[in-house]
């Protein structure tokens, strides 16, 4: 009952910002941009292994401002608060390991403060930022925990032709999802991220090397080169084939102390039309009995299952066989329910070992302009005693200015 008052006070100011925007008290501002956000999220996470079931109750607050462009120059800032209301979850910090882990520790910290300079032909970002590559496979925010991954780094984006845009940033810090207060909360770097993407008669072709170390986590050390081709060709009435095929190689690099050299393979074929889409998708992270093919900074919740269960590839690696939809449902009030449905079959890429299958399902509602209401689901039946059944739900009501 006490955590249900307590997450009626942090509702309340969700609610009146999503009926006061747009205000005079936001619309007032003469220049630049306010960024206010709140998500309050319950995460509900039933596993085989442990005795308790994780029921997580927070509420996530961004806070911030950025200046009017003058001269292509604008600066950034913005806070981030996470607040639980309740805590029966394995925050990865708060010692509660009879409950499955849900990575949304209490923090409260800077989450980006940069500057960034555009122009005609391309711009630099520094500072601690936000820095998303691609569908970030490799690199990303982690958008979907409550506290996003930021990096403090400095980011040069370059347009030397049409068609075709180029990335380098330098990594000096990587500041991760489980907050100040963690041993893993942050790691120190000497990372450089490479990514050129063009236009072609084919689909978007993507080059990248990313070539990682870390002093404090040496063993996510690695470099990775890869390429990646993705396009649609239409077939009529509004459809659209789509696909996409990928590669890429890793090996040790920097402070890491073993010796490796893996693949990676991706591949999918699908379907678009007006109101949804379906694709049929294979991953493989290969491994070689000692060690996996890893993407430590990636934003690995939209791959290979929302269950989290392969957030470290295995040391035999993962080979992925998905089938994936998406609809889009006009309602009688004019707003669109999105439906999303997932179906994965995890299997050793090394070997003949069964890891399990998963079903994930999702239901989005905008309640209003501002505010989203947010349902979804994963089921996760493992094989064996090292990939034990989990369940997870979670409910968000996320509002944004």
């Amino acid at each position: 009952m006490a955590a249900a008052f307590r997450a009626a006070q942090c509702l309340a100011p969700i609610m009146a910002g999503a009926l006061l925007a747009p205000s005079a008290a936001f619309a007032a501002a003469p220049a630049g941009k306010l960024i206010f956000e709140q998500r309050l999220r319950y995460e509900s996470v039933d596993q085989d292994n442990l005795p308790e079931t994780a029921g997580a109750l927070t509420l996530r607050t961004r806070l911030g401002y950025e200046t009017p462009a003058w001269h292509g120059l604008k600066a950034l800032v913005e806070g981030e608060n996470v607040l639980v209301l309740s805590d029966r979850y394995n925050s990865t910090i708060n010692g509660k390991t009879r409950y499955p882990t849900v990575a949304d520790p209490e923090a409260t910290e800077l989450n980006r403060l940069q500057v960034a300079w555009t122009g005609d032909k391309g711009g630099v970002t520094v500072g601690r930022q936000r820095i998303i590559l691609g569908g970030a496979r490799f690199v990303g925010n982690v958008g979907f925990r409550q506290n996003e991954q930021t990096f403090d780094a400095v980011r040069l984006d370059l347009k030397p032709a049409k068609g075709v845009t180029a990335t380098y940033a330098y990594v000096d810090k990587v500041h991760r999802v489980f907050g100040p207060d963690s041993p893993q909360g942050e790691w120190d770097s000497q990372s450089h991220l490479m990514q050129v993407d063009a236009a072609t008669p084919a689909g978007q072709l993507t080059a990248y090397g990313f070539l990682l170390d870390f002093a404090n986590a040496p063993a996510q050390s690695s470099a990775t080169y890869g390429l990646r081709l993705a396009g649609s060709r239409p077939l009529g009435d509004g459809r659209a084939l789509t696909y996409e095929g990928e590669y890429a190689r890793q090996s040790d690099y920097g402070s890491n102390p073993a010796s490796f050299s893996l693949d990676y393979l991706g591949a999918g074929l699908g379907l678009k039309t007006a109101k949804g889409a379906v694709s049929l998708g294979y991953e493989r992270l290969d491994g070689d009995g000692r060690q996996g093919f890893q993407t430590p900074l990636a934003t690995l919740h939209a791959y290979q299952g929302w269950d989290d269960v392969f957030l470290t590839t295995p040391r035999n690696g993962v080979r992925d066989l998905n089938l994936r939809a998406t609809r889009t449902v006009k309602l009688s009030n004019g707003k669109a329910l999105r439906l999303q449905l997932a179906a994965h079959n995890f299997e050793a890429a090394k070997g003949a070992q069964a890891y399990g299958s998963e079903l994930d399902v999702l239901a989005a509602y905008p309640l209003t302009k501002r505010l989203n209401l947010e349902a979804k689901a994963a089921r996760f039946d493992g094989v064996g005693p090292a990939y034990p059944d989990r369940t997870k739900v979670w409910v968000n009501l996320e509002f944004k200015l």
